[in-house]
């Protein structure tokens, strides 16, 4: 039996090891955000990266990989946003159609505001890259499946007005309530984010619930 002592810090010293990592992990994270955002990811270099996040070149690769790694982990943090799930569980559990919408157009624009600048660094960066494209159609792929959610949800309501089902309902949904509507209202046309979810909500209450009265 060994009697050497055991050293008590080990634990506390992988955490504090474990808490610094994350912290640079997170620093870098941002970094990218700031500066994918401010010069457009194609001029962004990981030197760049990890000047802005006062961390090694080598440091930036260990942590979070190359500029499209970096790119493909803005955006799982944002597919990954609360208020995705939080969208989806109050429609799960609405008796109400209409109220259904309602708050998935709220929760989709909440998402896109947040997310807005980073989501057309990722369109720009598809047309660049065969990597960031991949990025980009699984979170489009993402984002579908959670429409594809309140399309069922309006389905098991019998809300769809008549002939539609939930494919159909789900392609409505994503031509509404997809990032390049947003894009186009907000960016491209100038509107408010509140105008601009007040009219797509209206205009997605008529075509999935072919409801005029609101």
């Amino acid at each position: 039996m060994s009697t050497q002592p055991r050293d008590e810090r080990r634990p506390y010293r992988a955490g504090r090891r474990a808490m610094a990592a994350a912290e640079t992990r997170r620093a870098i994270l941002d970094a990218a955000n700031r500066l994918f955002v401010e010069h457009g990811y194609g001029r962004v270099t990981v030197a760049d990266i990890a000047r802005e996040a006062e961390a090694a070149v080598p440091t930036v690769y260990a942590s979070t990989g190359g500029k499209a790694a970096i790119l493909a982990l803005l955006i799982d943090e944002g597919v990954a946003d609360p208020i995705v799930e939080q969208t989806l569980a109050a429609v799960r559990t609405s008796a109400d159609p209409r109220d259904a919408v309602t708050v998935t157009v709220h929760g989709v624009r909440v998402d896109n505001e947040r997310h807005f600048d980073l989501l057309h660094v990722l369109t720009t960066a598809a047309a660049l890259e065969e990597t960031a494209k991949e990025t980009l159609t699984r979170a489009d792929r993402a984002y579908r499946d959670a429409l594809g959610v309140v399309a069922g949800r309006l389905e098991e309501l019998n809300a769809l007005r008549p002939g539609l089902g939930r494919d159909r309902a789900t392609d409505i949904l994503w031509f509404f309530l997809g990032h390049h509507s947003w894009r186009l209202c907000v960016a491209d046309r100038g509107w408010s984010w509140n105008d601009t979810e007040e009219w797509l909500g209206e205009q997605l209450s008529i075509a999935l619930l072919g409801d005029r009265a609101g």
